[in-house]
């Protein structure tokens, strides 16, 4: 392939010499100006844009076997994990040909390596799926032990059921191409329905961003606290997790007149007089959000708070949070916050790196994830 079949390389993985690792000199650190700002990791011991990077043992950090590889959708959350666990990212090359078209080739030997692909599919979703599907073949054609893909967040989940007539599943059909393309193992986050799990023919281990957000309102400590789950599709995270608080919970009724258009019917549940947090996995336009809050202050709550897994935020979603008159926003670095919504002060970022990397961890060493659901 010569240099005018391609474009200039769209967030490449590696290639460049300065920032490769032998087995005996570690991966240098890099620029500061690569890292996503104002992320905080409340778990204990693993801020890891912030902590130096942690002695591994040599049955992880020295193993030949165990790689990590990154997407470009989200490559300062990859890089994180990759400090966290103590592994160089894997080196390899992603291009586009000038109509658009993914090239993908490994830089180094994956064969009979246990290889973590990291990669959320979000916007644009179509781009960053294919582009995974692409990376995962290349994998599987390079004879890689086992691949393992690293969704943080997992696109068209929404669609998960034919709830009218004549519609696809698409999250089912998600889980038949990354198998088909050479997945062996799936690692997710907060899934929008817990049951897509068994749209899967592989293991898949299921991680909940609620114990970063936890330990974030349990250090904030705010007084009178209820949770609130805006929709009954939602009650049984928001439940998890006022328990978790020791905290009450309520609900907000609504109707969905279309497609990214909802109206708040009722609240069910006291919230006079109470500072009340939102709960939910997705934040899209931020309609629903923005009218959750509304109706909440409506009903005499003093102030309101929200947290969500995957900060999706897309069309006039930072416009109407940074109008709304809720306090804050927290959510968690599942997906790359966009340049405008890096500039509200309402909207802050939780880091999962941590979390992500010790599943990493007690996968590739065949132990239990069940800890990190606490």
């Amino acid at each position: 392939m010569n240099n005018q079949d391609t474009t200039a390389v769209l967030s490449p993985i590696s290639g460049e010499a300065e920032e490769t690792a032998t087995d005996s000199q570690p991966l240098p650190k890099r620029a500061a100006a690569t890292d996503p700002p104002r992320i905080i990791d409340p778990l204990k011991g693993i801020d890891a844009l912030k902590a130096p990077e942690r002695k591994r043992s040599p049955k992880l950090s020295e193993d030949k076997r165990f790689k990590v590889f990154c997407g470009s959708a989200n490559r300062p959350l990859g890089e994180e994990i990759c400090k966290f666990v103590g592994v160089p990212m894997g080196e390899a090359r992603l291009q586009r040909f000038a109509d658009g078209e993914v090239m993908f080739q490994l830089l180094e030997n994956v064969r009979g390596a246990d290889v973590f692909l990291v990669q959320p599919t979000c916007y644009p979703v179509d781009q960053h799926l294919v582009e995974l599907l692409i990376m995962m073949d290349a994998l599987k054609r390079a004879s890689a032990g086992r691949i393992t893909v690293v969704m943080p967040y997992y696109g068209y989940a929404r669609q998960d059921r034919k709830d009218r007539p004549r519609v696809a599943i698409t999250s089912k059909l998600v889980a038949d191409l990354l198998t088909t393309a050479g997945a062996n193992r799936a690692l997710l986050v907060d899934l929008h329905a817990a049951q897509i799990q068994g749209f899967f023919n592989i293991p898949v281990d299921h991680l909940f961003a609620s114990p970063v957000l936890v330990s974030y309102f349990r250090e904030l400590d705010l007084p009178d606290l209820t949770v609130i789950s805006p929709d009954a599709g939602g009650v049984e995270r928001a439940r998890f997790f006022a328990k978790k608080l020791e905290v009450p919970l309520a609900i907000v009724d609504k109707r969905r007149t279309d497609m990214n258009v909802t109206e708040v019917m009722n609240v069910i549940g006291d919230v006079r007089g109470r500072t009340c947090l939102i709960l939910d996995d997705i934040v899209d336009t931020a309609g629903t959000l923005v009218k959750t809050v509304e109706a909440l202050l409506e009903q005499g709550a003093t102030k309101v708070y929200a947290c969500a897994s995957h900060p999706v935020l897309s069309g006039p979603a930072v416009e109407r949070i940074a109008a709304s008159p809720m306090e804050e926003l927290i959510v968690t670095n599942t997906i790359p916050l966009r340049e405008d919504a890096l500039r509200v002060p309402k909207i802050k970022v939780l880091s999962i790196g941590g979390l992500l990397g010790r599943a990493i961890e007690s996968i590739h060493m065949e132990t239990s994830v069940s800890t990190l659901f606490n």
